[in-house]
């Protein structure tokens, strides 16, 4: 789907194929108005997130409910994306005016178990296929670049783009934070790299390793 430049190492490129698989076929469910991040639980995924597997069911429910909420208060009115990791949830996309930007946000905070909502929805037209299809590809070559990258767990980084902005989420150090944006930043299309992350001390994260 994408063309990857020639320098990348062959284990990138291989992650990038699949990751753009993936991608199309989100682009391909981007047809319909509203979008869900999906949250993967299940194999080695779940024992290498850094999440609790608790944590990511969570967050897939969080999607759902979230879903439905947004289709009752928007109907087929916009463009709306939902992704939710480690109970805090952004919302990406487009609606018509800023009254329903709002009427998204108010109908989603009392969803079960959220902890915070980072409303990013513009107040614009719908994205174009073609823009949707740039996104993905975008996605493609980040998350390919953080599997290249020997300082990065690129499992703990989960990656949104909508418009050519990078929307970066996951429980990571202020080190892991500062690299991976970096190295979003540096990939074609991408016009600006939004940090949603969840800062842990490299102490946290020792621990944290130290109980899986």
């Amino acid at each position: 789907m994408s063309k990857l430049s020639s320098d990348w190492t062959s284990a990138g490129l291989r992650a990038a194929r699949v990751l753009a698989a993936l991608g199309a076929a989100a682009w391909m469910s981007g047809c319909a108005p509203l979008l869900v991040g999906g949250a993967a639980v299940g194999g080695a995924l779940v024992a290498t997130d850094r999440r609790t597997s608790g944590t990511q069911v969570e967050d897939q429910a969080i999607e759902v409910k979230a879903a439905t909420r947004v289709r009752e208060v928007l109907g087929e009115r916009g463009h709306v994306n939902l992704t939710s990791y480690n109970r805090t949830l952004l919302i990406t996309g487009e609606v018509p005016s800023e009254a329903e930007r709002q009427s998204v946000e108010r109908a989603i905070a009392g969803v079960e178990n959220l902890r915070s909502v980072v409303n990013e929805l513009g107040v614009l037209g719908n994205s174009s296929l073609t823009s949707r299809s740039s996104d993905a590809i975008i996605t493609s070559k980040v998350k390919a670049t953080f599997v290249d990258a020997k300082d990065l767990q690129s499992n703990a980084i989960k990656v949104v783009t909508e418009r050519g902005t990078v929307y970066l989420m996951g429980r990571v150090t202020e080190r892991e934070a500062v690299r991976a944006a970096d190295l979003a930043r540096n990939i074609g299309g991408v016009e600006k790299v939004v940090r949603v992350f969840e800062i842990l001390t490299e102490a946290e994260l020792a621990n944290l390793q130290t109980a899986r």
